[in-house]
């Protein structure tokens, strides 16, 4: 599923660029440049490396992934009473633990919303984010959450390798002024990068996981709708969103949570979580 958004085509952009510039700067102004005659210099390239494979398959994965579209009807049902007597907000009407919405026209379960930029409704539904152009929903939320723990360690891990690099003495450097100074800005631009997009990313995911474990989405916390399964152990909730499998195999982009099903009168919806 990919959204036309001009705000998230753009954000998409950046967040590729921001990536691969980090990428570029790590390896060839840290790495290359005073680790060259050690064996850290390999090691610390597979690792970076492989974090930003890593970013980049969460990353992808939230994009391009489902994040839990209700089908619409494959024919057109009246609602003609329903737009005669709806009023604003969200555009539903409540039957039972369902509701209606009238933009799609059509039902969706409990806790799904509709977004006005995908203009499709979300099966719990969390929030439109423009940094992957696409909704976090039931389906897509875990590579969201994969997204955000890659970005953070991304960040951490460029800012301590640029403190290492000019912390300890490296007799190997070039003594150029030129090379010095474009290694200083670029560890300077770097280091800002890392530090803004570090501090705004777990700020994201802390409050990612307190609605996991609060079970209660972000527009639901704004619409007041409480869903709180006090009694609910954490590893439950943590597992209703990044599947039912052993905990190691939650950060791996790769690997495809349970499925689960939703009925409304004799119509079934399948979906994966």
């Amino acid at each position: 599923m990919f959204v036309r958004d001009p705000c998230g085509i753009v954000c998409i952009i950046v967040t590729y660029v921001a990536v691969f510039y980090a990428d570029y700067v790590v390896v060839r102004w840290i790495i290359l440049h005073t680790m060259q005659d050690s064996l850290w210099g390999p090691f610390h390239v597979i690792t970076f490396n492989t974090v930003v494979l890593l970013l980049m398959m969460s990353h992808l994965k939230a994009v391009c992934s489902d994040p839990g579209v209700v089908p619409l009807p494959q024919s057109r049902m009246d609602f003609s009473d329903i737009h005669t007597g709806s009023s604003g907000g969200d555009d539903c009407d409540e039957r039972d633990d369902w509701t209606v919405c009238t933009r799609c026209e059509t039902y969706r379960p409990p806790r799904a919303h509709h977004c006005r930029i995908c203009k499709r409704c979300i099966r719990r539904m969390d929030h439109h984010c423009p940094w992957i152009n696409n909704c976090v929903g039931e389906r897509n939320q875990k590579y969201f959450i994969q997204f955000l723990v890659y970005v953070g360690t991304l960040a951490l891990y460029a800012i301590a390798l640029v403190i290492v690099s000019w912390v300890f003495d490296c007799p190997q450097c070039s003594n150029d002024i030129a090379i010095k100074q474009s290694r200083i800005l670029h560890c300077v631009i770097l280091v800002l990068e890392s530090s803004l997009f570090g501090m705004f990313v777990i700020a994201i995911l802390i409050y990612q996981f307190q609605a996991i474990l609060d079970d209660e989405t972000a527009v639901e916390r704004v619409q007041g709708t409480h869903n709180h399964h006090k009694n609910t152990h954490a590893f439950t909730l943590l597992a209703q969103v990044c599947g039912k499998s052993h905990p190691i195999f939650w950060l791996l982009p790769c690997h495809n949570p349970p499925r689960y099903s939703f009925r409304r009168d004799d119509h079934l919806i399948d979906h994966q979580v």
